[in-house]
């Protein structure tokens, strides 16, 4: 009989997830305070280093454990086969690209909401596993589908709901995703 071992089979989504946990319980053990001062973005000085670097780690807090394991579940889940598919560099960099656009957005466009959570990289993930079977000169129903349903729930949720959830960060995440989808097949020719 074999041995089971134990691999770290994905490791950039499970190195996010787990940096994602650490913020989170940081956060929580704080009373929000290390969450406010390092993994949420919001309108501060751009003469600040700390707003710059919460640019990316906004990512990475989240305001409690159902926030956290809601995205956590989707990472987990969709992570791994992208990271087969597309390469750990591909995933980093849209992790990184996610982060930087909904912060910088959510800077630009909502001075007076801050931003937290791992949602947009989430959806980036979703746009982004549309495309498994992309060929080139194609586009797949897919990701059309997806694309109606997940951001046309975020649009309308953003015009006819009042919730501290940002559609905002989810719309850029899936078009972030998309753009990632269609530009890492073609070039895979």
């Amino acid at each position: 009989m074999k041995k089971l071992k134990l691999t770290y089979n994905s490791p950039v989504v499970l190195t996010f997830s787990l940096m994602c946990l650490v913020a989170t319980v940081l956060g929580i053990a704080s009373d929000g305070r290390i969450t406010e001062a390092v993994f949420m973005t919001y309108h501060s000085s751009m003469l600040s280093p700390m707003t710059w670097l919460r640019f990316f780690t906004h990512v990475l807090g989240h305001a409690n454990f159902t926030h956290f394991l809601g995205n956590v579940s989707y990472l987990l889940l969709l992570g791994p086969m992208l990271e087969e598919k597309y390469g750990s560099n591909s995933l980093i960099i849209a992790i990184l690209i996610t982060a930087v656009v909904t912060g910088l957005a959510n800077y630009l466009l909502f001075p007076n909401v801050a931003l937290c959570g791992a949602s947009g990289v989430v959806f980036a993930f979703i746009l982004l596993a549309s495309f498994t079977s992309f060929k080139e000169g194609t586009i797949p129903l897919t990701f059309l589908l997806v694309a109606f349903i997940y951001l046309g729930e975020q649009i309308y949720d953003g015009i006819f709901l009042q919730d501290n959830i940002s559609n905002m960060a989810h719309i850029i995440g899936g078009i972030v995703g998309g753009t990632l989808g269609f530009t890492l097949n073609r070039k895979k020719k």
